[in-house]
């Protein structure tokens, strides 16, 4: 099948912020050793809406519950796959990612945070200064980085 008969993956993914305004990351498991971080996020499930889809991955990749919603970023963002990623994700199903994202407060203290899940995604974790976003995440996600980074703005005081 030619990429652009793929279809795009639908999913979420949550901007953490925590009191010091720092954004929450973590290193993939599939790609330890690659020096990228990114924020959680993951697929929605068949009759699931999307804030049920959010909290479920952000629990799942990071144990993380203590959480107020401040924002549901009203557009999509999408992107796609580099070639060499095709067919090797997500079972060849799709060619990228539409995604609806959250910018959520972490209301908890950071031993709530767990990354010893039963679906583990991350081996590490830390919090950065908003600003970094853009040079942590693999080069095909930098563009999509670069504009949550401008809505995360207003809610970092």
């Amino acid at each position: 099948m030619e990429k652009n008969e793929l279809p795009l993956r639908i999913g979420v993914g949550a901007i953490v912020i925590n009191k010091e305004n720092k954004i929450f990351v973590g290193k993939r498991r599939d790609q330890p050793d690659s020096g990228n971080w990114q924020m959680p996020q993951g697929g929605v499930n068949d009759n699931e809406d999307l804030l049920t889809a959010m909290k479920r991955e952000l629990r799942e990749e990071t144990s993380i519950k203590s959480v107020k919603i401040l924002k549901e970023l009203d557009e999509w963002t999408e992107y796609e796959l580099p070639n060499y990623l095709l067919g090797k994700i997500w079972k060849g199903r799709y060619r990228g990612q539409k995604q609806k994202w959250f910018i959520l407060k972490f209301i908890g203290s950071d031993n709530e945070i767990n990354l010893k899940t039963n679906h583990p995604e991350f081996v590490e974790w830390k919090w950065i200064n908003p600003e970094s976003l853009p040079k942590i995440i693999v080069d095909f996600k930098r563009k999509l980085y670069e504009n949550l980074l401008l809505k995360i703005k207003p809610f970092i005081n």
